[in-house]
């Protein structure tokens, strides 16, 4: 006697299509919130919708564009069955990458792939994207949820997303505008940002360190420091190259790679930019991480960002005026070095030059001197 093979269905292969229809019910005020004018239509189309006529009131306008991920950030919120603030980090990686360049970022899109759809959970995730979009300013006009079973375990997932902005031509920032005797503003990050999870998991790991270990450096236990957002800049460094008197040159976002490197890709070739670490003291998680790991400082300074989230370049007359704007909008801003030409910058002896990074022919960066 025969016996008839169980019929397969999605929802038995581990996909529930009605799980990911409650969580976009969940997201809906969320997304909301995070939109602009220019939004054609609303959440759920097969893609997002945006009015692009106000550009043709412009002379040339750029569309600038980036994407990117949280990394290996994602593995303590889940640990931590926290949600609701990585969306900041995702945000902060991709949208801030476009300002750096002179655009306004105008609209967002996310991609998150999970072993299993936990409605509530996707929900916490989307708040935390949407509220910062919502503060920089940027529309989020659409997004993936994508459910892998067999790929991902059930409760692990991973986030994406990508940015359109745009910028006249005649405004975009860069090396060609920075100059000798141009000033290198550092502006404060919020903690780690999203850069060097996988060397910081690793040291914390070696060391048996758990989580919920209150650190009294910090105030709080490890796993609220490591989970600590990604600061947002882009609404604040917009209102930067908008104020009168202010000639902004240049903007680096300091990610992967740590302060030089990312320094060096938006300075032109014929310059060097000298950074002293006299003039700002990292938060307590770098040199934490530091001395936990014995992690030698050139592997440090290449991975993390070491309390510097963004430099700003310009005329050492603005820098004053500029360190003032920030300041005003809660940026912990200081100068922390110039820029010379090559021939005749004041290179120390011994102490490694960086020259371009990833791919870009840029110029070069020294950091001398001593953390307080």
């Amino acid at each position: 006697m025969s016996t008839e093979p169980t019929p397969i269905t999605y929802a038995g292969a581990g996909v529930d299509v009605e799980a990911g229809d409650r969580a976009v019910e969940l997201m809906k005020a969320s997304v909301a919130r995070a939109t602009r004018s220019e939004v054609l239509g609303g959440l759920g189309g097969f893609a997002g919708m945006f009015d692009a006529s106000a550009l043709k009131g412009m002379d040339r306008p750029v569309l600038a564009t980036s994407t990117d991920g949280v990394g290996t950030k994602v593995a303590i919120a889940q640990a931590l069955d926290v949600h609701d603030t990585i969306g900041y980090d995702l945000v902060g990686m991709v949208v801030d990458d476009i300002v750096v360049c002179g655009a306004e970022p105008l609209f967002m899109t996310d991609y998150i792939a999970t072993g299993r759809v936990v409605p509530e959970r996707i929900a916490d995730i989307v708040r935390g994207i949407a509220a910062a979009c919502e503060q920089a300013g940027v529309a989020l006009v659409g997004g993936e949820t994508a459910e892998h079973p067999g790929l991902l375990a059930p409760d692990e997932y991973d986030v994406a997303g990508a940015a359109t902005g745009v910028v006249e031509h005649d405004a975009v920032l860069g090396p060609q505008r920075v100059r000798a005797g141009d000033v290198v503003l550092g502006l404060a990050s919020s903690g780690l940002h999203s850069n060097g999870y996988s060397l910081v998991r690793k040291v914390v790991e070696s060391a048996g360190w758990a989580l919920d270990r209150h650190v009294e450096e910090f105030g709080h236990t490890l796993g609220e420091e490591l989970l600590t957002p990604t600061r947002v800049y882009s609404a604040d460094l917009l209102a930067l190259i908008r104020t009168d008197g202010v000639d902004v040159h240049a903007l680096s976002h300091v990610t992967g790679g740590g302060l030089a490197a990312n320094l060096a890709r938006v300075l032109p070739a014929d310059v060097l930019a000298r950074v002293d670490r006299s003039t700002w003291r990292p938060p307590a998680v770098f040199s934490t991480v530091a001395e936990l790991g014995r992690v030698p400082r050139p592997d440090l300074e290449r991975t993390l960002n070491m309390g510097v989230g963004f430099v700003a370049v310009l005329p050492a007359d603005q820098a004053d005026r500029a360190t003032s704007v920030l300041q005003a909008r809660g940026i912990d801003t200081w100068v922390m070095g110039e820029v010379h030409t090559l021939d005749g910058a004041p290179v120390a002896d011994g102490v490694e030059v960086v020259q371009g990074a990833k791919g870009v022919d840029g110029g070069s960066v020294q950091v001398v001197g001593e953390h307080p």
